[in-house]
């Protein structure tokens, strides 16, 4: 492992002054101070879906923003439901740094930054961790945790927080434990396959999938291997992979297969398990039932949503289906109070009520970057729901934001690159993280 602290290493800049295009500084202003420029639609395009029958007639009430004082896992906490954050109405941006290696041939940037009180964490696509001052994007140390002697082309994994420890898995199929101040290095402990997603961190136990549908419980503390579940190895996936949800003593896990599985923490006993992937497969990228969206627990119900178009509600103590839609995609559902907003494999936001699944409002997002032609499909980030707004971010370089409430477009933003992971939002920032590996703090 090599460690580099460079003190004092920062830079601000100013909304005005940003030399990276980051376009509409006052972006996502409340629904009554209108934008700056000309206000133009970008959903331009016509959906399948349309809300249910009904739907409309009582307002969707959301709960009231509040703010969120850490990120310290994938999806924000180990349940990964936030429900509704607070940022500014017009958030500029504070500091951007370049993080590292971003996107190439044969590696992707696939791990969301985390925060931990006043650090900001980030690990690129060569297995690079960084920490920065949130506030101010200082750089206090760097660690390399590319292993020189495996395969150069192994990327992936991601980054968890607890008790002062970071937790980092990798491409290289290697668990880090890392000292949150210094990032000198406290355990590593190999897995039985490479990582594509992050751990969580709950009750004192490290849980991650890897590549090939295996879930390792590790002692935090240690590294030392408690138990391991494997489901079912698939030959095809889509890039990437979900991370478990933790509530109570169930974690719960997605694989590529489409399944999932509620097990106990204790020993990785299985509860009950389900199916998302498709009843009919077909080999077509469409039927790959991959849940690589983050499950969600929200107040007793496991959320999930899966490639091949399935969503589900589940019990999460008895495994029952409350519900089932013929909806789905790749992406994480956000649980916002007593509605759900995810986007579809077909690039459509759409707005479920969370206790039976009805459509409230569907809008489609663009789906190509030339529509004439069809050409250079855009892929989607997100949502996330933060003062008032859905915000998106495409693989095109925009990031909009959407009313929670019709679905009606309010805004556009331009990134440096195209949106590598979901962009988060802590201690009322909005922080977006590029393909090229820029990182964005906006406050």
């Amino acid at each position: 492992m090599v460690l580099k602290a460079v003190p004092g290493a920062f830079r601000t800049v100013a909304c005005l002054g940003l030399s990276l295009s980051l376009g509409a500084c006052g972006l996502f202003g409340d629904d009554q101070s209108p934008l700056l420029g000309t206000r133009e639609s970008v959903m331009i395009q016509t959906t399948a879906l349309e809300p249910d029958p009904g739907r409309g007639d009582n307002p969707i009430r959301l709960p009231p923003p509040y703010v969120n004082g850490s990120w310290t896992q994938p999806g924000g906490t180990a349940a990964h439901a936030l429900h509704h954050l607070a940022i500014p109405d017009k958030p500029t941006v504070a500091w951007t740094s370049d993080v590292g290696d971003g996107d190439a041939e044969d590696a992707a940037l696939l791990s969301q930054p985390i925060v931990a009180g006043t650090t900001l964490f980030t690990l690129d696509s060569r297995s690079k961790v960084s920490a920065y001052g949130l506030t101010d994007g200082q750089l206090y140390w760097r660690s390399d945790l590319e292993d020189i002697e495996e395969d150069r082309g192994a990327f992936g994994g991601g980054l968890a927080f607890a008790d002062d420890k970071l937790f980092v898995t990798t491409g290289f199929a290697r668990v880090y434990a890392l000292d949150a101040r210094s990032g000198r290095m406290l355990w590593q402990a190999r897995a039985p396959g490479p990582f594509r997603s992050a751990p969580v961190v709950d009750g004192g136990r490290v849980f991650a999938i890897t590549l090939d549908n295996q879930t390792v419980a590790l002692d935090a503390a240690d590294g030392a291997l408690l138990w391991q579940h494997r489901g079912v190895e698939e030959q095809v996936g889509l890039l990437g992979s979900s991370s478990p949800a933790v509530a109570g003593a169930i974690v719960v896990v997605s694989y590529s297969s489409g399944d999932l599985y509620a097990l106990g923490i204790e020993s990785g006993r299985v509860f009950w398990n389900t199916s998302l992937a498709a009843v009919r497969r077909s080999d077509s990228l469409s039927d790959i039932g991959q849940v690589r969206g983050l499950p969600v627990i929200d107040r007793g119900l496991v959320l999930a949503t899966s490639n091949a178009g399935r969503t589900m509600a589940i019990d999460l103590r008895r495994g029952n289906r409350l519900w089932e839609r013929d909806i789905g995609g790749p992406l994480t559902i956000w649980a916002g109070g007593d509605y759900l907003f995810l986007i579809t494999n077909k690039a459509e936001l759409v707005a479920l009520e969370r206790h039976n699944g009805a459509i409230e409002w569907v809008t489609p997002l663009p789906r190509f970057e030339d529509p004439e032609d069809r050409g250079n499909p855009i892929a989607w980030v997100g949502p996330i729901l933060a003062g008032n707004r859905l915000i998106v971010a495409g693989s095109h370089g925009d990031a909009h934001a959407l009313s929670p409430y019709t679905g009606g477009f309010l805004g556009t933003i331009e990134l440096p690159a195209g949106a590598a992971v979901s962009p988060i939002v802590v201690q009322e920032h909005l922080i977006f993280l590029s393909t090229d590996a820029d990182l964005v703090v906006m406050h």
